[in-house]
């Protein structure tokens, strides 16, 4: 029942992108949509993935930053989508305390508020006093675990049957989403694991006086509770009083932000994957707080290592050398045509260089970019679509504040401090994590050429070509084929003139015939070989370009 459910909800919003492609699914040209359209069926879908419950919640809002799944406005749409839900009914977070704990939630605490600070898909959260100290309890909801596994299940089954019937890229990226989602979600539903992450991002922190990462009261966490530091603070996207009292300034809270993502995802491999507005608090003494710790990634060396070569390739405008990260980060697919995807690089680079840059001007240059990503077979890393989803928190935040707001501006001052500790840190590893990389890369290797020997013996090696290489082979054999039936039809029609001669005696006809055949001749041996390619065929030029 809840297959057809899910099925029933989401179906047609499967139809009508389909309609959107082809006016009649396979065949046909695509309809005129207006923008309000769109819009008005975003929101719609937007409803509907709420409606579905925690799974869809949580699914959307990473295929929030997939601008290689959906278009806009349907990536904006779904990115407003908050996982606030009605809060549980009174009781039964003091049940899940007492059964986590083995106690009532009075004889633990000094203080517990039944009213709930923030109700989420999968946990709530309470405010509560634990020996003179304010904590923040949060418990996971009862049954979100079935809840999950069920809805996982289904859009597995659902996924096995578009991409059957629809095998393209699109698909192929849900499906790997909805398998990585599947990994991570465990951690979520573990409160334990979260304890951990926010430990360790608190220990790498504990240098920096503006940021905050909340204590754990780690003899009160299971895995279904987790209580915290209480911090006082401010949500990130409501700060309108404090920074127009000059109490904050706006510049240096966003370098602060950029900063943090950085030092997270580049130099210490621990990522905060789940950035939004909600996770994001300012206390009374300005500090950024780190809140929600239930998805943090480890972003492994070499991807660190790759990721800071490509950004000082860019820092000195080396089109090619960020390319060439891009090939090696497995973002760019071989199909994709290096000429345009040159040209769009260079554009970008042009476009963050300057100084003088509309946010108007970034915007369609964004807007560039996302629909790029949509209609090209282009790939996106999991741990880059998150580092995406903090850059596109940045902007947020300073354009909500300030219209005319340059986030470049700001962030280029704040990497060009942080190349010196970037190099260390690609340069310097530590040595025991070293051993653990090249341990793991030298497994790798074996079982790879252990493979390779299995196919050789069972006569299974293929070599694949360069798409690029096949594409050329295939232009030359439709060149050859061409001119070897127009050679035919020239020779064809030399016969059949002749046979007519012969039957009739009219000289006019065989003179005419041959004259046919002869100027055919001379267009196969004569003209150019380009003009008997596919005029149909077209590179593809980069918007504005």
């Amino acid at each position: 029942m809840r297959a057809l459910l899910v099925f029933g909800r989401l179906f047609p919003f499967l139809v009508a992108f389909l309609w959107d492609r082809r006016r009649f699914v396979f065949f046909g040209r695509p309809p005129r949509r207006n923008e309000e359209r769109h819009l008005r069926r975003a929101a719609r879908l937007t409803r509907t993935l709420a409606e579905l419950g925690p799974t869809f919640i949580k699914l959307a809002q990473v295929l929030s930053a997939r601008a290689d799944i959906l278009p806009e406005p349907y990536l904006s749409a779904i990115g407003t989508l908050t996982d606030q839900v009605p809060p549980l009914p009174p009781g039964v977070a003091e049940a899940v305390v007492r059964a986590e704990l083995e106690q009532e939630a009075g004889a633990v605490f000094e203080r517990f508020d039944a009213v709930p600070l923030a109700a989420a898909s999968l946990g709530q959260v309470h405010r509560a006093l634990y020996r003179g100290r304010e904590v923040v309890v949060k418990v996971l909801r009862p049954g979100v675990e079935e809840v999950v596994r069920q809805d996982l299940n289904v859009s597995f089954r659902l996924l096995f049957v578009l991409n059957l019937l629809f095998p393209n890229h699109h698909t192929r990226a849900i499906a790997s989403i909805v398998s990585e989602f599947s990994k991570r979600i465990s951690d979520e539903l573990d409160f334990r694991q979260e304890a951990r992450n926010a430990a360790t991002l608190r220990r790498n922190f504990a240098s920096e006086p503006r940021v905050l990462v909340p204590e754990v009261v780690s003899e009160l966490t299971r895995r279904r509770v987790l209580v915290l530091e209480y911090v006082e603070g401010t949500r990130i996207d409501r700060l309108h009083s404090r920074l127009a009292s000059g109490e904050l300034k706006l510049e240096a809270l966003v370098a602060v932000i950029v900063e943090v993502y950085i030092k997270m995802m580049l130099e210490d491999g621990v990522f905060h994957a789940d950035p939004h507005a909600g996770n994001l608090l300012v206390d009374g003494e300005g500090r950024l707080v780190l809140l929600d710790f239930g998805m943090v990634l480890q972003v492994e060396w070499e991807t660190r290592r790759r990721l800071v070569e490509t950004v000082l390739a860019a820092a000195r405008q080396d089109v090619d050398g960020v390319i060439n990260g891009f090939y090696e980060l497995g973002i760019l697919d071989p199909d994709v045509d290096r000429g345009t995807v040159r040209d769009a690089a260079q554009s970008l680079m042009a476009i963050t260089l300057r100084d003088d840059v509309s946010p108007r001007q970034i915007q369609r240059l964004v807007e560039q970019v996302l629909q790029t990503f949509y209609e090209w077979p282009l790939i996106l890393p999991s741990n880059l679509v998150y580092f995406g989803r903090a850059g596109v928190l940045v902007e947020g935040i300073g354009l909500r504040y300030q219209p005319d707001f340059n986030v470049l501006v700001v962030a280029r001052p704040v990497l060009a401090r942080s190349t010196t500790r970037l190099i260390e840190g690609v340069v310097h590893q530590d040595p025991r994590a070293k051993l653990t990389d090249w341990g793991l890369e030298a497994v790798g290797a074996v079982r790879t050429l252990r493979e390779l020997v299995r196919r050789v013996e069972r006569d299974d090696l293929r070599v694949r070509w360069h798409p690029r290489d096949t594409l050329e082979l295939q232009r030359f054999l439709a060149q050859q084929v061409r001119r070897a039936l127009l050679a035919l039809f020239a020779f064809t029609i030399a016969i059949i003139s002749s046979v007519v001669y012969l039957a009739t005696g009219r000289l006019p006809v065989l003179i005419l015939g041959l004259v046919v055949a002869f100027g055919m001749f001379l267009v196969i041996f004569l003209l150019p070989t380009h003009l008997f390619q596919n005029p149909l065929r077209y590179r593809r030029k980069w918007p504005g370009a």
